[in-house]
């Protein structure tokens, strides 16, 4: 199976930028004006997963609560220090998350949407399986 999360946004390229630069996944193709809307798949090659960010004429209408959440796992401890040394070099805050298991186990950001993001080191999700 493979999955595709899809949102629209009002700002592609703002969204592709963040995405890429700061969080290191990779634009796996676009689309332009198909039935009046452009798009980016943005993943890493090789995954049965990715995003899907689309932006047309009509308006982004964002509604989502504190506690829904993406969350990034890093493979290595290293990439995820990593991530978060980058964060701090490029000034993208950190926000408390209404869920304390994520200020325990990560750091909590916001992407350009508003949508909040959880980077947490691997081990993290391997002690909530245990």
């Amino acid at each position: 199976m493979t999955l595709r999360v899809a949102r629209h946004t009002n700002d592609l390229k703002r969204i592709e930028d963040f995405y890429v630069n700061v969080l290191g996944f990779e634009q796996l193709g676009e689309f332009q004006n198909h039935n009046n809307y452009s798009g980016i798949f943005i993943g890493k090659s090789g995954l049965d997963w990715h995003f899907e960010f689309t932006q047309s004429e009509s308006e982004a209408k964002h509604i989502f609560d504190e506690d829904d959440v993406i969350v990034l796992y890093p493979k290595a401890m290293s990439d995820y220090n990593g991530l978060i040394n980058k964060l701090v070099h490029l000034n993208i805050s950190t926000i408390t998350a209404a869920n304390p298991f994520w200020n325990e186990n990560g750091k909590m950001i916001q992407d350009p949407d508003g949508y909040r993001i959880v980077i947490s080191p691997l081990k993290a999700v391997i002690s909530e399986i245990e």
